[in-house]
């Protein structure tokens, strides 16, 4: 059991379980943000050239179905901004990565 537990710890440490852990919880609560940009910011003023006035409305038919445009352009949008922010955080992480080598 000792033996087990040794290892454990050295999979904690190697693995950086808690730097993970807690990227993983900064993430989800970015991502919350940012949804909140998208939808209570962003969104409104793109509905300004909707024609429909609403982002939330914007839709057009095809045939039977009806094709909501407006939401999936706000989860567009919303994808888009957490890409650029990963993309910011990596360059900055990769950047003193290859300054401290």
């Amino acid at each position: 059991m000792k033996n087990t537990m040794s290892e454990f710890k050295a999979f904690l440490v190697e693995m950086k379980i808690f730097s993970l852990a807690t990227a993983f919880i900064v993430g989800v609560a970015s991502n919350d943000l940012v949804k909140s940009l998208v939808n209570n910011i962003l969104m409104p003023i793109i509905g300004i050239f909707i024609p429909s006035g609403t982002w939330e409305e914007a839709s057009f038919q095809l045939g039977s179905a009806e094709i909501l445009w407006g939401p999936f352009l706000s989860t567009l949008v919303h994808f888009v901004i957490v890409l650029f922010i990963i993309f910011i955080i990596t360059k900055k992480l990769m950047k003193a990565e290859k300054e401290k080598s």
